[in-house]
């Protein structure tokens, strides 16, 4: 499968073959896609007579911040391609070179907008997209057939649906059985859970691209309360403590209806030892309102140049090659990471790999979008102070309409300090 991902490349490397010499270039690799970029560069060699020297990020991603931070800070021409998280961008946006007019529009134009437009800050295209994570709604199809229901087109359908199969599969003896499993710990994962609850209900996501506080709103205090009324419900108590992992456990013991969580879970809930292989169906997330979208968070991930890149036209036709999508079909295939263009969405060997991508293509690109490009660097302020004050509302200690109204002046000042 690889070969024929990779044979596209192999027919250009005669156009290398006369040039006076090659170059070489740094690019940073998350450690777990570190063979898939060495691949990747083996392939660019062979079409470009250029060399990619890989170097693994560390195995925690956010402990990279601080390294680029460093290597930006001293305009080091010692890397020349970073990998990036979307809320990075922002952050190193002043750092990154603008590849609107080094990347051919075509190009540009086979990824999904949403994801290509989070990379649009300032006027400047500072990366592009090399796969897509987005929130999306797992649930049991066998469980649903069992009682004659369709998968929930909104919450309030979700809510109930979740509340009738707990109940009648605790009266048929599974006292475990929870309605629904999703993450409402006090951290990052919160964010993206609350923004797609508040999003699908028209209340926006926190603050807008230019820069308007947005999240003091009857919408978002609405969504808010509509989840609080979930926990004890048809949601554990636990809930409160759940990230990922944790609630992606209990799904996967087969202890819950529905379950909140990113693309990798189709993955691990088929694996040796899980309680519900094939058993499970994958959807775009509910919608709050009639006539809003489904609103997954958006958590692609990037590739983009340093300003500071001695071979800035190398860098990024490196940027290109490993985000296209010859490449992005490679990666499909073999790591089962997804596209972020669409029209591998329906090409029939990724589909064989990751066949849910078919019938959720809106999902992705109808994602929302955290607000970390306007915020920049103060981003991480910004989503702390939204997730622990929208924990507390959800704990029970405080009304989300007075909540929001009382983050709203925090973020005022906090979006500011970037």
């Amino acid at each position: 499968m690889l070969k024929k991902c990779l044979a596209a490349a192999a027919v250009y490397a005669g156009l290398w073959a006369g040039a006076a010499h090659a170059e070489t270039i740094s690019v940073f690799c998350a450690p777990t896609e570190f063979e898939l970029c060495t691949k990747v560069a083996d392939a660019w060699k062979a079409k470009t007579g250029n060399e990619a020297k890989i170097n693994k990020m560390p195995a925690l991603l956010d402990d990279a911040i601080p390294i680029y931070q460093q290597l930006l800070a001293a305009k080091s021409k010692d890397i020349d391609v970073l990998f990036l998280d979307v809320i990075w961008l922002g952050m190193f946006k002043a750092n990154l070179l603008d590849l609107k007019s080094m990347v051919p529009q075509a190009d540009q134009d086979k990824h999904f907008a949403s994801t290509l437009n989070a990379a649009k800050l300032d006027g400047n295209l500072v990366a592009m997209p090399a796969y897509m994570d987005v929130g999306l709604m797992f649930y049991r199809k066998d469980l649903l057939e069992k009682y004659g229901k369709q998968p929930p087109k909104t919450w309030d359908e979700l809510a109930a649906t979740a509340k009738e199969i707990q109940e009648k599969e605790r009266a048929a003896g599974n006292d475990k059985m929870w309605g629904y499993a999703w993450q409402a710990k006090s951290y990052e994962g919160l964010t993206c859970d609350a923004i797609e609850l508040i999003a699908s209900n028209g209340g926006g996501t926190i603050i807008a691209d230019d820069g308007k506080v947005t999240i003091d709103n009857p919408q978002a205090a609405e969504a808010i309360e509509k989840a609080k009324g979930w926990i004890g419900s048809i949601s554990p108590e636990g809930v409160l403590n759940y990230d990922e992992e944790a609630s992606r456990a209990v799904f996967e013991s087969g202890d819950a209806v529905f379950h909140r969580n990113w693309p990798y879970v189709w993955g691990t809930s088929h694996k040796e030892g899980s309680s519900v292989i094939d058993k499970v169906g994958v959807m775009p997330l509910p919608v709050g309102k009639d006539g809003q979208k489904s609103s997954g968070c958006l958590g692609p991930m990037y590739y983009g140049v340093s300003k500071y890149s001695a071979k800035p036209q190398v860098a990024a036709d490196f940027v290109n090659f490993i985000t296209g999508t010859d490449m992005q079909k490679m990666r499909a295939v073999e790591a089962t990471l997804n596209p972020s263009i669409q029209s591998l969405y329906s090409d029939p060997d990724v589909l064989e790999k990751i066949p849910f991508l078919k019938d959720n293509q809106q999902a992705f690109a109808d994602s929302a979008v955290r607000p970390s490009g306007y915020t920049g660097t103060s981003y991480n302020r910004v989503s702390q102070a939204f997730y622990r004050s929208t924990h507390d509302m959800l704990s029970g200690s405080g009304d989300p309409k007075e909540g929001f109204a009382s983050l709203s002046k925090r973020l005022e000042k906090l979006k500011e300090s970037r």
